[in-house]
């Protein structure tokens, strides 16, 4: 690999990062259909600022009148997301150069995926479909012939799941918010960030396991954990349950108020409704947001444990840190429920889930496990 091949990865990893901590934000600020059409922006590939383009915008959309303050930030996260992209096609050409007709794969992939974005713009949907899927199953075979998730198919593995993550970009914008395609569209910028990080902290070698085989497996089990419960905070922010309990440790002054947790977690309901604002009665709202506190006291006491255990192997350093990032992150939770939600701290939060991940991922890339 060429010198730059570290730094552009480790670019990669930051803006990954970068991309989804905005994307909260534009989440967060109610601007996710800031952009009624998708790639392009009331037709722009920026967005319309002049007063000529904006009346043009509203008369082509009058059912989503132009506001610029909320288009820009959707558009710029497409641009970021599409700067991403094109990082991870790189990372991915350079590593397909060790695999006769490896280039060429990637290359056929990259054009499958262009031709499918004129389909979906010339409103060939099945065609479009048909194209990503073949792009992303050429790019899965030689990620496997590059013998899987190892450094050499890495990166191309990665460029699949980026694709799949476009259309999951595509799909929140053109069904409207549907919470389960928000959440899924959440979960992949987070699969993109961890493979990135687990990819670019082993460019610089194998080092010496810091960690038994019990504890690499408690840390493995950890971040499964957590997961989960980034995926629960994903389907709370989705279906705007944020707010269903403005009180803390209570839920509407009670332990326990009234829920609905059979229709607060039906993940399909059909395609054609606008989910912006939610779409749920206040007592599904609650069982949501109950369920991911649950969530949030079940990791923080795992949490707790593996902290004292990493305390007790002498991983003092680690140990701090993880603490440090779990106090922080419950502590924001918390404030976003007495403060009703503040932007900078509703992607603090975001942002925070994004960091703990990372330092599970970061103590599991370095510790082999000893035998």
């Amino acid at each position: 690999m060429p010198a730059w091949y570290r730094p552009l990865a480790w670019s990669a990893v930051l803006l990954t990062f970068v991309v989804a901590v905005f994307g909260a934000y534009v989440r967060l600020s109610h601007a996710g259909l800031g952009c009624p059409d998708w790639p392009v922006c009331y037709g722009k590939i920026t967005w319309p600022r002049s007063e000529e383009q904006i009346a043009r915008a509203n008369e082509r959309f009058p059912e989503r009148p132009v506001e610029v303050g909320k288009a820009w930030r959707e558009q710029v996260h497409r641009h970021l997301a599409a700067t991403l992209g094109l990082i991870v096609l790189g990372l991915a050409l350079l590593s397909a150069r060790g695999k006769r007709g490896g280039v060429p794969a990637v290359l056929v992939a990259v054009a499958l995926v262009l031709l499918a974005i004129g389909a979906y713009l010339a409103a060939w949907y099945a065609a479009s479909g048909v194209a990503v899927a073949l792009a992303v199953l050429i790019l899965l075979h030689l990620a496997w012939r590059l013998k899987g998730l190892r450094p050499g198919g890495l990166p191309v593995f990665v460029l699949a799941v980026v694709i799949v993550q476009a259309m999951l970009g595509m799909w929140t914008v053109t069904w409207l918010l549907k919470p389960i395609v928000v959440m899924a569209h959440l979960l992949g910028g987070l699969s993109v960030f961890l493979l990135l990080l687990w990819h670019a902290l082993g460019l610089r070698g194998e080092r010496p396991s810091r960690f038994s085989r019990p504890m690499r497996r408690a840390l493995a089990f950890g971040l499964a954990l957590l997961i989960g419960q980034i995926a629960l905070g994903g389907w709370v922010s989705a279906n705007y349950a944020a707010l269903a309990c403005p009180d803390f440790p209570t839920c509407q002054g009670r332990w326990w108020p009234e829920t609905d947790f059979r229709e607060g977690f039906v993940l399909w309901r059909g395609i054609g409704v606008d989910y912006e604002g939610g779409v749920l009665d206040a007592p599904a709202r609650t069982a949501i947001h109950l369920a991911h506190r649950i969530g949030a006291l079940f990791v923080l006491l795992y949490f707790l444990g593996l902290i004292a255990a990493l305390f007790r192997e002498g991983r003092t350093a680690v140990a701090a840190v993880l603490a440090l990032l779990t106090s922080a992150q419950i502590g924001l939770g918390i404030a976003n429920v007495l403060g009703g939600l503040p932007l900078a701290v509703a992607v603090a939060h975001h942002a925070g889930a994004f960091l703990l991940a990372a330092s599970l991922i970061a103590m599991l890339r370095h510790s082999r496990p000893r035998h």
